[in-house]
């Protein structure tokens, strides 16, 4: 038993606020080393032990979420501290050797990579119009240059057939949004003519690595990304048009985010590797998340925030829109309202991966009202392939 006398526990409790401010800020490491400081001063405090216990159970979270994310250095840190705290936890030895097996290939990978001067798309090299199209191909076909809409009706209908496209018109298709995209700024103003709709989808899982503009403003009414608002108030549309979304993946190997872009109906990723301010603003928009209590708080998914109804409010005063529109989560009826009508969440796929259960939904604004007209809808069947199977091979290619 630790001596008790007034100064170990004045120490104690010293390092115990220490500790808890290292914990706000998500320093679980040095927060579990305070604590362990704070017991060694006075070790029958249950609270000091109940606060490290729970650190580490957050430093094994975040761990787990830079794990999914494909950050494994930043994974490898977290797991050889938990490690080191639970030599003798079964789970967090797994996740440490799929660490350091992920961070030994990638150091093969960065031994033997081409310099950046000279890397260069396999996009680059690939002419659409040299591919011949076999003469028993049935398919849909591109005439030209011009994707028409009778051929998407033709391509749609092949689809649901479990017909494939031939390679070249993949590859046409590709490469022509592909042109269109790079052209576009990281926000974009779309101005609704009066008659005309502007549909919003969320969450239907596709993706063009970082192409995709980081969000909308429609009709200088409603702004539309995946994620969600920032840690900091003060964020302007001006600093967003600012971002500069091509670059190259981050040090770790992947890019920070291939989330779906709750944008009309187009898909998001990004990889970035900006300064801290764009980061963050990129890291946000993509993986933040509403909620119910006022302010902000840590994010569920160890990137990113949660923020509340003030925190919407303010952002749309500042940049004097009327609603946020977002996806980023799974909803029972598709859609969910929230920050006193403020912010709608919307998720567009159906029964999930094949195993949800929930509905889809998507948004239409009408002109000129421009009021949100909310339609939902269920799942139906579908061919027997599994769901994102064909994700990332494809368009890997491309970036």
């Amino acid at each position: 038993m630790a001596t008790e006398n007034p100064t170990n526990t004045s120490r104690a409790e010293e390092l115990k606020v220490l500790a808890n401010e290292a914990f706000k800020a998500h320093k679980y490491s040095q927060a579990i080393d305070l604590y362990t400081q704070a017991i060694e001063a006075n070790e029958d405090n249950a609270v000091y032990w109940a606060n490290r216990a729970f650190a580490h159970t957050k430093l094994e979270e975040r761990g787990a979420a830079y794990l999914a994310m494909g950050k494994f250095k930043d994974a490898l840190k977290d797991f050889q501290q938990v490690k080191k705290l639970c030599p003798n936890d079964p789970d967090a030895s797994k996740k440490l050797k799929e660490c350091e097996k992920a961070v030994m290939k990638l150091k093969f990978e960065e031994a033997i990579s081409v310099p950046e001067s000279e890397k260069r798309s396999v996009a680059d090299s690939i002419d659409y119009r040299t591919i011949d199209v076999e003469p028993q191909y049935s398919g849909a076909r591109i005439e030209g240059d011009v994707v028409t809409l009778d051929f998407v009706k033709k391509m749609m209908d092949d689809f649901k057939n479990q017909k494939c496209l031939h390679k070249r018109y993949a590859y046409q298709i590709v490469l022509q949004i592909r042109d269109l995209l790079r052209e576009l700024p990281s926000l974009v103003d779309i101005n609704v003519p009066d008659g005309k709709h502007f549909t919003v989808c969320g969450d239907v899982h596709g993706q063009v690595l970082p192409w995709i503009p980081a969000c909308t403003v429609g009709s200088d009414i409603f702004f539309v990304v995946h994620g969600g608002l920032f840690s900091v108030d003060g964020v302007k549309l001006s600093d967003i048009k600012a971002i500069d979304r091509f670059c190259e993946p981050p040090e770790e190997g992947s890019s920070l985010a291939r989330s779906v872009n709750c944008y009309a109906v187009f898909y998001i990723s990004f990889s970035s590797q900006f300064s801290s301010r764009i980061i963050g603003l990129m890291c946000e928009l993509l993986w933040s998340d509403p909620q119910p209590q006022l302010g902000r708080g840590p994010s569920k998914r160890g990137v990113g925030l949660s923020f509340g109804a003030d925190v919407t409010k303010r952002f749309l005063q500042d940049n004097n829109l009327d609603l946020v529109v977002r996806s980023h989560e799974v909803k029972d009826e598709g859609y969910e309202i929230e920050h006193d009508g403020k912010l709608i969440t919307v998720f567009s796929a159906p029964n999930y991966c094949d195993q949800m259960g929930n509905k889809g939904a998507f948004i239409r604004f009408e002109a000129p009202e421009m009021k949100p007209n909310i339609v939902t809808f269920s799942a139906v069947p579908h061919p027997d392939v599994k769901p994102m199977a064909y994700a990332n091979n494809f368009l890997r290619m491309f970036s």
